[in-house]
Formats: C-alpha cells, structure tokens, sequence
C-alpha cells in the first residue's frame, strides 16, 4: 500500500519533531523562574544581534504573529528585559534593545541551559554532531524559503 508517503522524508521529520519537542520542555524546566522559551529565545537573538530590532523584524525571525512578539516584549519589558523606545524618525515604530538586567537573565539562563546542551552532546559525541550541522542548517534554509 503505497499512499504517497515518503518514508525517509517521513522518518526524518519524525525525528526532528520529537527532538524538539523533548529539547523544549528540558531547557524550559531548566530556565530560571518566570523565564519562558520565547523569552529566552528573544534575548537570545538580541544579545547576538548587538544592534536594536524592530518588534516585527523580531516577529518575521522568529516566524510568530506581531501580536505574539508584542506579548513577549510587553512580558521582558516588565520584567526589566529590554528597553523599547520610539523611532525618532518614525513614531509609528519601536525599537527593542536587551538592557543590562536582560544580559544578566540571559547569562543564568545560559548557565543552567548550556551543560544540558552540552551533556547531550558529550553524548552523541561531538564527530557526528558536526556532521549533521551542516545538513540541519540546510534544511533550516530550504524551509525558510531562501535559495
């Protein structure tokens, strides 16, 4: 019975599903308290950017809802997480940049997060982690529409 279904295609998206799904919940549990994934992630990106995103640049990277990413920037606004001040240029626009208490959230996250990543990949080991990359980062391209 032959329904169309490739299973190499099938079984690889399987896989990384569930890989996802499980590295998910076991950095969530690992974060500091009140920290969620989202905002994790968003001060995460902003760290490495070192430059001001504008709330829907911030919604395009990370493929949510304008809405979404208000909700999390309103939740790491509160908590002291970032600063978002207007464009002077453009009143209509904000721009979001980590402040010096998100830095230090971001730091304990990664305290706590970085030996769970990098105990899985003791694991693995560290050769063929290095030789899916490569693969993974390709099909992140592929699905993100980029040539």
């Amino acid at each position: 019975m032959n329904d169309g279904a490739d299973p190499l295609a099938v079984s690889l998206f399987s896989e990384i599903f569930m890989a996802d799904q499980l590295a998910r919940n076991r950095v969530s549990r690992a974060l500091p308290k009140g920290m969620e994934l989202s905002h994790f992630s968003v001060l995460n990106h902003l760290a490495r950017a070192q430059d001001e995103r504008t709330p829907a640049q911030l919604a395009r990277t990370f493929h949510v809802t304008r809405g979404a990413m208000t909700n999390t920037l309103n939740k790491l606004q509160w908590a002291g997480h970032v600063h978002i001040r207007p464009d002077w240029d453009d009143a209509r626009r904000k721009f979001v940049a980590i402040s010096p208490a998100g830095q230090r959230a971001l730091e304990a996250a990664l305290q706590a997060v970085v030996p769970l990543i990098a105990d899985v990949v003791k694991q693995i080991g560290a050769e063929k982690v290095r030789a899916v990359l490569p693969v993974l980062r390709e099909m992140r391209i592929k699905l993100d529409g980029n040539p």
